[in-house]
């Protein structure tokens, strides 16, 4: 319950990790500068679940992110307990207890008392078979459960972290939670959230989604780049929260980066679906109305979200073993480069598709070529001139592992046979390794037992059910662009807008800021999903589809089946899409004169 004490205070919560191999001057960084009440850590994208599947394929004691124990927690553990920070952290992979165990080795080796929590339910591998027999089918492929599957995990939400806080726990380790749920899971305990508070819990749903990334929203991966000073001492997100959702996010004192209203925005885009629909286990979260402020050089503010009931199901992030892959680099130097590396793939793919018809063996599950250095992800766009050094990535997918071996071997080869400044960048023969495929589907929470563990005893947690949504809430209208009676001028996308792009399986989000509120219009007008389907029509071969956030000024584009599959399945350089606002941002757009004059000068 939320008191007059509570709505007072301030709580302040460190990011530490956006990923599995995050900086390790991250915690030291936010726990010695950043006068903490929580310290929480994001290990799990999609990609990550399948490589700590495979890890624990290989080792049964692993699958959680070794990182989390041997790097941050153990430079900061005793310096954390001293403090009083708690601590939230998603580590737990596929494997929390094997993490909680390690953790609780690593106190007691440095003489520190600690209460460890660890959160339980997600692992629903065991209900497979009867969730195959059922006709439970992959939610974005509509295709059938495999029969066979490594790991299968469903997205927890916050409230079984906050109810391991109050119970008193130090440190709470999950298994698979959604990234924010850390954040928001502290909040809950802190103010005293109730499950159906539901406008704060996307409002501190929104806090988590900020900071998840770490240096993302403190001048990382910015679009204005240049203008962000000191990378080698980037600081990480801090976030003081308040009682009724709002937030402040700023970073230690001293550190590196830059905190800019519009870096937020970027942000606050990055790997979204739909911005008034963000389903989320806890809530279901509206974030087109979101205000987004400068307050000085130091501290951006973001104003509260708005959030309804959540749906009654979980999503599930699983994995099986579809074979194995092998990737493969040489290099290639002097006159027509781009030639030599393309023609030399396709001898590779050539020679090694008969050697495998020679044994007896199947072909190829699938393969894929590509020149590094002449703009290939670019494909009828690429501006690459008379390019003289180049990378050549050849990739293949094959059911058995001695194949991919034998496929491995002939690569090194073509620095002697065939064209002329070939090179190797070393490292020997590329590895083979397991190609881990992930699906997804939809599971009634009801079928999920979701519990904690602390002090040797398990404890249930009630989990708010959700439902169906009764109404949709209506679409803000978009301001009509009027064309002004004057000449119109071409400029590029990336003087009229900021942008971030990031994925969800086999779809790549575009989040497009407009540098100015009321270029947005224009923007919209210009931007037609039509236009940006068109521009991506090489790469991107689902629809897109468009939304519009009035409180920032800003749409998010949603292009379907444009990232080889995503994740682990994707054979692209990019397979997160990572670039793909970067290759927006430089379409040409006619605009008049005066906008172009205004833009020029930004």
């Amino acid at each position: 319950m939320t008191t007059a004490a509570t709505t007072a205070k301030t709580v302040r919560i460190g990011g530490a990790s956006g990923f599995w191999g995050d900086s390790m001057v991250a915690a030291p960084q936010l726990v010695l500068g950043g006068r903490l009440d929580y310290l929480v850590f994001d290990y799990l994208a999609e990609t990550t679940m399948a490589i700590l599947a495979a890890a624990r394929a290989r080792k049964p004691e692993l699958g959680y992110a070794t990182d989390f124990v041997d790097i941050a927690m153990k430079s900061v553990l005793a310096e954390v307990k001293r403090q009083g920070i708690r601590v939230v952290s998603n580590a737990g992979g596929i494997n929390p207890r094997g993490c909680a165990a390690a953790l609780q080795a690593l106190a007691e080796s440095q003489g520190v008392a600690l209460r460890i929590a660890v959160v339980e339910g997600d692992d629903v591998s065991a209900q497979m078979p009867a969730l195959r027999t059922a006709g439970a089918h992959d939610m974005f492929t509509g295709e059938p459960l495999p029969e066979k599957v490594l790991s299968a995990n469903a997205y927890l939400g916050a409230t079984p972290i906050a109810a391991a806080l109050a119970a008193g726990a130090d440190v709470v380790i999950t298994g698979r939670c959604v990234d924010s749920a850390v954040t928001l899971g502290a909040l809950m305990h802190a103010f005293g959230w109730a499950a159906d508070d539901y406008d704060r819990l996307a409002s501190g749903s929104l806090a988590g989604h900020i900071i998840e990334c770490g240096c993302q929203a403190t001048g990382g991966l910015h679009t204005d780049w240049e203008d962000v000073p000191d990378w080698a001492h980037m600081g990480y997100p801090v976030v003081e929260c308040s009682a009724d959702g709002s937030f402040v996010v700023t970073k230690p004192e001293g550190t590196g980066g830059r905190m800019l209203r519009a870096n937020v925005a970027e942000q606050l885009l990055y790997e979204i679906g739909d911005p008034g629909a963000y389903l989320l286990p806890d809530v279901r979260c509206d974030f087109r109305y979101v205000e987004i402020t400068q307050l000085d050089a130091d501290r951006v503010h973001v104003g509260p979200a708005r959030g309804s009931a959540p749906t009654p199901h979980y999503k599930v992030s699983a994995t099986q073993l579809d074979g194995f892959r092998c990737a493969g680099s040489m290099v290639f130097i002097g006159i027509d480069a781009a030639k030599k590396a393309r023609r030399t793939g396709e001898a590779i793919l050539e020679r090694t598709g008969e050697i495998l018809q020679a044994q007896a063996l199947p072909p190829y599950t699938s393969t894929y070529l590509e020149v590094l250095g002449v703009e290939t992800l670019y494909g009828p766009h690429a501006r690459t001139g008379a390019a003289r050094e180049v990378m050549l990535r050849v990739v293949a997918n094959h059911p058995d592992k001695n194949a991919l071996a034998m496929f491995a071997r002939e690569i090194a080869p073509s620095g002697t046979s065939w064209a002329p400044g070939t090179t190797s960048p070393g490292g020997g023969r590329p590895a083979v390794s397991p190609l881990v495929k992930p699906f997804a589907f939809l599971l009634d929470k009801r079928a999920v037992q979701v519990g904690l563990w602390l002090d040797g005893e398990r404890q249930a947690v009630e989990v708010r059910a959700g439902g169906e949504q009764s109404a949709t809430a209506p679409l803000p209208h978009v301001p009509a662009w009027h064309e002004p009676d004057e000449p119109a001028q071409e400029v590029r996308l990336v003087e009229l807008a900021w942008a971030r792009s990031g994925d969800k399986g086999d779809i790549s989000n575009i989040g497009i800021v407009a540098r100015r509120p009321e270029w947005l219009p224009l923007l919209w007008n210009r931007l037609t999903p039509q236009v940006v389907a068109a521009y991506f029509a090489h790469m991107a071969h689902g629809p897109v589809e468009r939304f519009y956030l009035p409180g920032i000024a800003a749409m998010n584009l949603l292009l379907h089946e444009a990232l080889d599959g995503g994740g682990p399945s994707s054979m692209r350089m990019d397979p997160l899409g990572k670039g793909m606002a970067q290759m927006l941002l430089d379409l040409p757009i006619r605009v008049p004169a005066s906008v172009a004059h205004a833009a020029s000068r930004r």
